[in-house]
């Protein structure tokens, strides 16, 4: 049994892989052009031709698709081995035998894995790092990795003291909970996640409208996402660590690295989003 594995047998962490997997029977043109445009607008560029991506921890594969098709050589490694297969499967259908797009496994915290990467144009890890359980060491492996010029690309869990608090025990609890009764949980934080947007959508007659269009429009729908994907990825994400904002910017910022790009969750449960530049984009 590998490491992970094992890890998940003791309800040390969440198989995000499996997660992942069910996620690609709904992967579309629709959701792949959303997943380009996320990256557009993040990297504040139309096009990544002769700009190298590095996917750190890419889940289902979307965005390293995304990233490939918008013209980048692109390298993508995930801990998770269900989680490379979902990858895998992306390229086969959409770049088979590409030697522009290469998957791996491997971890953001093995530093003998990481001396045999080069270094990107963009290094892309969203939603990765504060599951690795030790975030901030994660936070600091991935700095070499980015060009001279380069840009860092992460979205990590707010700090929303109390609640984070509170959430992580139910994380801890969902992944330790023996799977029959896993649904009863994820039954309860569907109705605090959603039950409020839902009787709004109801109440000014548009029933359903905001999960209808979860994959078009704010949140983590402009990402190409699934509503219900990312409500049993938000309950089982575990490990789980967060940061304020503040934080993050203070930690790459005492490292040499400038902000170009910040988008916050307004102070909610999900992540905030920065983009830090080494240089100027060449």
């Amino acid at each position: 049994m590998t490491e992970h594995a094992q890890e998940i047998s003791l309800g040390k962490r969440f198989e995000f892989g499996a997660n992942w997997t069910r996620f690609l029977a709904l992967v579309n043109e629709d959701r792949i052009r959303h997943a380009e445009h996320s990256l557009r607008d993040l990297l504040e560029a139309e096009t990544l031709h002769d700009k190298t991506f590095l996917d750190i921890g890419s889940g289902s594969g979307l965005f390293s698709l995304a990233a490939r098709r918008l013209g980048a050589k692109v390298r993508s490694f995930d801990y998770d081995l269900v989680s490379v297969a979902c990858t895998r499967e992306l390229k086969r259908r959409y770049f088979p035998d590409d030697l522009e797009w290469t998957i791996e496994q491997g971890s953001v915290l093995d530093q003998a894995f990481l001396v045999r990467l080069e270094t990107f144009d963009v290094v892309y890890s969203w939603g990765v790092l504060h599951h690795t359980g030790a975030m901030w060491q994660a936070l600091e492996n991935v700095m070499p990795l980015v060009k001279p010029e380069g840009r860092l690309c992460i979205a990590i869990y707010n700090d929303q003291g109390r609640a984070s608090v509170l959430w992580k025990r139910v994380k801890r609890a969902y992944c330790r909970t023996p799977e029959p009764f896993r649904s009863l949980i994820l039954g309860l934080a569907l109705v605090r996640l959603w039950g409020p947007t839902t009787v709004r959508d109801f109440l000014q007659g548009h029933p359903g409208r905001t999960w209808r269009n979860y994959g078009k429009s704010q949140g983590g729908s402009e990402r190409g996402m699934s509503p219900w994907r990312d409500v049993v990825d938000w309950v089982g994400g575990y490990p789980f660590e967060v940061a304020t904002p503040e934080k993050i910017f203070d930690f790459y910022r005492d490292r040499g690295f400038v902000l170009s790009r910040l988008k916050t969750c307004a102070g909610g449960h999900g992540c905030n989003q920065f983009v830090f530049a080494r240089g100027p984009w060449i």
